[in-house]
């Protein structure tokens, strides 16, 4: 049981109780904190859960908002963890080296004994070698993935093995993980409760300055850690900053995408260049370059008003700068100040290579792409279109059921598709999945742009027990027809009455005639049988034909 890792102190300790905890229901006025009675947007304290922030992270990270504990950066859960499972003066903890230095620091704070398991000359991971170091006192495990300062994203199989023979806490620190191309830890949560996954919105999401830390834990664990955290540990700022950048989260999205872009061609400068050993191979917004007399490149940026960080007197890191990837004007200076050279904007490719045809499509069509943010009362849905370039659907409402849902759409109409949506859940899923509808349509119209050349139309489809027919006509005509009969008031958690009103929102919102029959036993069946044929539907009538520059019609060409 995780209650005997605790501290016997930490298990039995009675916590501090706000304000706000003894009254949550929203009152006239509030006399009970002793704060002063003038608004000036910060004279009362924030709330010591924030709630709607977890509920945002929870709709982005498919997980429970009870397993999330937001903390004053990751700093404060590395120093919770400490504090709820290691006894001071009696007690060690495994890191593997070179790591994130605050490992160590908030060890040194605790009293808790570091043994530090070297990682090899390729800054890979050893399970056996780092279980080798455990002791009888050890209580936790620490691992960087991907790595701070080699960059890589550790093994997976590696660290599953040390799950699964390490009796204590694991935590898998993924503060980079938005930049790499492998699955966060998450996912494993269900299956080993000793784990602990720390996360930061101060890389990918840009709010290092907001100081948002997030350890993503059993339940259990995230209680206690909320007891013994300091009471009001995120600003009424910070929180109302953060709730704002999370809720337009594509926009994060390219943001990183062109950083991960960024660091391939930095990479790929930085390997051809004369002063420079080596480029480790990076899963972060980092490099970490070897290079054959660092201090002298050291002081050439610093000269020329570029500042990097000298890892070199990390283990393994001999003779090593770690250079954060900037903007691009920012990464030209940097390869003109090494290089020597001067870089024209553009000279260098993103994939790093100058004979790279810059036409990607070759064809000379149209980009259909769309990309569309609606904010409202209730929700803000972003949603992300490609009409010709499938890639894995990005789905996230908070809506379990109707994600999969949604994500059928893009697998099945052979599209990129990505939606967000942060909603009122906590009222009942209407607005949310309406305006996710809405959204959808008008971002499907616009990716579709003058519809030159489209098939128009489409798509039966069977399911099990169960038959859709989808009939779909993009020419401008709006008409809506409904004849599906479901038995159950909800399938998955969705209200059963609301996928009728996604179709005709959807229809109305994309200007198109859609008629949809299905018949079976089973809703689930039903209902994801609709939405295929639907993405099938799509697939045929957003089809570019060969006559282009026309949609066909009995009229002729319309």
């Amino acid at each position: 049981m995780l209650s005997l890792l605790l501290r016997d102190n930490i298990r039995n300790i009675t916590p501090y109780s706000t304000a706000r905890d003894d009254c949550k229901a929203k009152m006239d006025i509030y006399l009970d904190a002793n704060e002063n009675p003038y608004p000036n947007g910060v004279n009362r304290y924030p709330s010591p859960h924030q709630p709607k922030l977890k509920e945002m992270l929870s709709v982005l990270k498919h997980v429970p908002a009870e397993n999330i504990f937001i903390g004053n950066g990751s700093d404060e859960p590395i120093d919770l963890i400490f504090r709820l499972f290691c006894p001071p003066g009696e007690s060690s903890m495994v890191q593997i080296v070179p790591t994130y230095g605050m490992y160590s620091v908030a060890a040194a704070i605790n009293d808790v004994r570091v043994i530090d398991a070297p990682l090899d000359g390729n800054f890979a991971l050893d399970a056996a070698a780092v279980l080798s170091k455990v002791e009888k006192d050890t209580k936790a495990i620490f691992l960087c993935s991907p790595n701070n300062p080699s960059g890589n994203l550790l093994d997976r199989g590696q660290i599953l093995r040390i799950l699964d023979n390490f009796d204590g806490i694991v935590v898998v620190d993924e503060a980079y993980i938005d930049f790499a191309d492998g699955e966060s830890f998450i996912t494993q949560l269900g299956k080993y409760p000793r784990l602990v996954v720390l996360q930061t919105m101060s890389k990918a999401w840009g709010m290092a300055g907001l100081r948002i830390g997030l350890a993503i834990a059993d339940k259990f664990i995230v209680d206690v850690m909320s007891r013994i955290k300091y009471p009001y540990n995120v600003s009424v700022l910070n929180q109302s900053k953060a709730e704002e950048l999370l809720s337009d989260p594509l926009a994060a999205a390219d943001k990183v995408a062109e950083i991960k872009s960024e660091r391939n061609r930095l990479a790929t400068a930085l390997s051809d260049m004369e002063p420079v050993v080596r480029v480790y191979p990076s899963d972060a917004n980092f490099l970490l370059v070897r290079f054959r007399d660092k201090s002298e490149v050291f002081a050439r940026l610093l000269q020329a008003g570029i500042i990097v960080r000298d890892r070199s007197s990390a283990y393994g890191c001999d003779g090593c700068l770690r250079i954060t990837v900037g903007t691009p004007e920012e990464n030209d200076r940097v390869i003109s100040v090494i290089s020597g050279k001067p870089v024209g904007k553009g000279q260098i490719p993103a994939d790093g290579n100058p004979d790279k045809e810059k036409d990607p499509d070759g064809g000379g069509k149209p980009d259909r792409r769309a990309s569309c943010f609606r904010k409202t009362g209730e929700t803000a849905v972003s949603v992300r279109v490609d009409l010709d370039n499938f890639h894995k659907p990005v789905i996230a409402t908070g809506l379990g059921f109707f994600n999969h849902m949604l994500e059928q759409i893009g697998y099945h109409g052979g599209i990129g598709l990505d939606i967000i949506c942060f909603g009122d859940l906590s009222t009942d899923d209407h607005h949310s999945v309406e305006d996710v509808a809405i959204a959808l349509g008008d971002c499907l119209k616009e990716a579709l742009g003058d519809k030159s050349g489209i098939g128009r139309y489409g798509f039966c489809l069977p399911m099990d027990e169960a038959e859709a027919m989808v009939l779909l006509d993009l020419g401008g005509r709006t008409d809506f027809l409904w004849d599906v009969t479901l038995h159950e008031p909800k399938v998955g958690d969705v209200s059963s009455q609301m996928f009728r009103h996604f179709f005709k929102s959807l229809s109305e919102h994309l200007n198109c005639n859609l008629h949809i029959k299905a018949t079976g036993e089973n809703d689930h069946h039903i209902v994801e049988g609709i939405f295929k044929a639907f993405a099938r539907a799509l697939k045929s009538a957003v089809k570019q034909e060969q006559q282009g520059g026309v949609i066909p019609s009995s009229k002729g060409w319309l």
